[in-house]
């Protein structure tokens, strides 16, 4: 198995990371979107990351990862009948990355069934695809805006719902698929379609580092790695440990840390001055700066927590605007200015 590129040992690209960590913290916030310059280390902070996180439990045997503590309708058909509960084992798997390619078919993704099978001996027999092995972990895809329409919609279906439905010929598949969602991509070769854009819940963009010091370190980190891995792991090995204790206590703080009222209504104050469509952008912002609060060790979500996790929840959400030409940042971080003040 490949080594991974420590998370702790990434330069630069901050608002990448901090994305990612929040993504980790919550994955209800719906996944990572990153738009920006190829060679920025996108594909390489979320390997990084699958090898921070500890390993899961799962039943051992089920294809498609089962968490052994979920209730049963969380489980697959086969994790979810009685005579097999009192039988089962459970292992632990590292956290699944799972790409999907650009020119990967249909049945690859939501999986295949056997028709010849379920016709001759009337079994159902059903090979998992790639969200199926995507559950509980991340799925990547690269170039997500040039994916095609019909996995475009397959995704859709399944993002929404956290399960993934395969039917043919009056035959029907039905298994968990519950995952973060990373996508990258070049602006320049094309756009996301906007329903798929919706469900990312942060936009981030990234760009190659401008000073030369930055870009030194990059190159002299990378090449070090290349030469021998396990030896830079090791070295960086104290310092990923103690992001991965900052994302285990964060996820145990994130059902205390409070939203009050007041906070609520600065979200939503945002929202209408940007005139994002929609409650979406309020629900992300408010998720993301709860998550934030929980990687910081704080109680309750203030003003700083929306303001920094603000143009990454929102930038993706803002209508065109013929009568202001300025980037969609710009216009969040005009609007948090004159919100909130400097």
């Amino acid at each position: 198995m490949p080594v991974a590129f420590p998370f702790s040992a990434i330069v630069a690209q901050e608002e990448m990371k901090l994305a990612i960590l929040i993504a980790a913290t919550d994955q209800s916030i719906g996944g990572v979107l990153v738009f920006g310059d190829r060679g920025t280390g996108k594909s390489t902070a979320i390997r990084a990351l699958a090898a921070l996180l500890p390993p899961m439990q799962v039943v051992d045997g089920c294809p498609y990862n089962c968490d052994p503590e979920v209730p049963p309708p969380g489980l697959c058909e086969r994790c979810r009948n009685p005579d097999q509960q009192h039988k089962r084992k459970t292992r632990k798997a590292p956290v699944p990355v799972v790409d999907l390619p650009l020119g990967a078919t249909e049945d690859r993704v939501i999986g295949a069934l056997d028709l010849e099978s379920a016709l001759t001996r009337g079994e159902k027999a059903f090979e998992p695809g790639l969200l199926a092995r995507a559950h509980r972990g991340f799925l990547y895809i690269d170039e997500a805006n040039l994916l095609e329409d019909h996995l475009v919609d397959a995704l859709l279906d399944v993002a929404a719902s956290g399960e993934n439905v395969v039917e043919r010929e009056g035959l029907s598949i039905r298994h968990p698929a519950r995952f973060v969602l990373v996508g990258s991509g070049n602006p320049e070769e094309g756009e996301l379609r906007p329903q798929l854009l919706d469900r990312f819940g942060l936009s981030v963009e990234v760009t190659t580092p401008k000073d030369l010091k930055s870009r030194m370190q990059v190159v002299r980190l990378r090449d070090e790695f290349e030469r021998d891995p396990p030896a830079f792991v090791e070295k960086w090995k104290r310092k990923d440990a103690k992001i991965r204790r900052q994302i285990l206590n964060a996820k145990e703080r994130l059902p205390e840390v409070e939203v009050s009222d007041a906070t609520l209504q600065r979200a939503s104050e945002l929202c209408l001055k940007l005139g994002t469509d929609g409650l979406r952008g309020e629900l992300t912002l408010i998720r993301a700066a709860r998550a934030l609060a929980a990687l910081q060790g704080d109680a309750s979500v203030g003003d700083e927590h929306l303001k920094r996790v603000a143009p990454p929840a929102l930038r993706h959400r803002l209508r065109r605007n013929v009568l202001d030409d300025a980037g969609s940042t710009t216009r969040v971080e005009r609007a948090i200015e004159e919100l909130f003040g400097a």
